[in-house]
């Protein structure tokens, strides 16, 4: 079984990577739909719509204007995640997501932080590095 190290992942937003990325989660979803008849006693059904969503943790980069800052609320965004890293082959997820939350937090004793949550809309891409 290959490992992969949470350290070598890479975010991108359009061809600009993500500064300060300490994190990111992707979660995709699909929503069944009850087709259980009426006279049965165990629910069943069948597969509904698909979505996808997508969380990035970082330490605040004030001068990231491309990637950090291209994250404001409501922004549309080309986004790659690169669980393995950016070099030839590595496997690599995109998609079109909207920016629908943005968080800070600050410390005494951390960094500044922000996160990001962001809502697909349309398919994820499942792909490779060229």
């Amino acid at each position: 079984m290959a490992k992969v190290r949470g350290r070598d992942g890479v975010v991108k937003i359009g061809a600009n990577t993500v500064g300060a990325v300490v994190g990111f989660s992707l979660e995709e979803t699909m929503e069944p739909i009850d087709d259980t008849e009426l006279n049965s006693v165990e629910m069943t059904h069948v597969s509904g719509d698909t979505s996808w969503s997508a969380t990035i943790e970082c330490m605040w980069d004030k001068a990231d204007t491309t990637g950090q800052g291209a994250m404001t609320i409501g922004a549309s965004v080309a986004l790659i995640l690169q669980p393995e890293g950016d070099t030839s082959g590595d496997e690599t997820r995109s998609g079109t997501a909207s920016i629908v939350s943005k968080a800070s937090a600050n410390a005494k004793g951390e960094m500044v932080s922000q996160s990001f949550s962001l809502q697909g809309s349309g398919a994820l891409t499942v792909g490779a590095v060229a």
